[in-house]
């Protein structure tokens, strides 16, 4: 296996739209990162991610200063592993709302589509690493050729990059 690969696209947005949930990262006025979890409403095949936020929280300053962010998403049982990084942008768009609507946001969002708290993240995927791993049979057969030749077995699974033009 080499130890790092060039990634697909489809490969990557077909994993976070199986994964879903993943973790944001933003930077903070002191430099310190800042990360919680976010659900992926859409992944488009031109490698934008889309989210909800709400203009009122810390988040939205954040990425007003620094439109950088890194989204990572693991998917522990299977063995899967993506991260993203690109520039963010905020937006407040009815219309996409309505697209990206489903009726567990009305938790977050009494006033559906029309809330006025409702902000849209869209980040576009700039960088982004994602790992496929086997399961636990391949990490034995892994452990026992290393435990035979005496050399360590290196990267199990497959490593794959991609980088875009901005």
């Amino acid at each position: 296996m080499h130890p790092e690969q060039p990634g697909d696209l489809s490969i990557l947005t077909s994993l976070i739209r199986e994964i879903r949930v993943g973790l944001l990262t933003t930077q903070d006025a002191q430099g310190h990162f800042h990360t919680r979890p976010v659900e992926t409403l859409q992944v488009d095949d031109r490698g934008s991610l889309w989210f909800f936020t709400d203009w009122s929280t810390p988040k939205v300053g954040e990425l007003k200063a620094h439109s950088q962010v890194s989204v990572g998403y693991a998917d522990i049982a299977s063995n899967r592993f993506a991260v993203v990084s690109g520039s963010s942008q905020l937006l407040r768009n009815t219309a996409k709302a309505r697209e990206l609507w489903s009726a567990s946001q009305l938790a977050y969002y009494p006033d559906g589509p029309e809330d006025p708290r409702l902000a849209i993240l869209r980040v576009e995927i700039e960088r982004a690493e994602y790992w496929l791993a086997p399961g636990r049979a391949g990490y034995l057969i892994a452990a026992v050729r290393a435990a035979l030749t005496g050399q360590p077995a290196g990267v199990v699974g497959e490593n794959h990059k991609i980088e875009r033009d901005s």
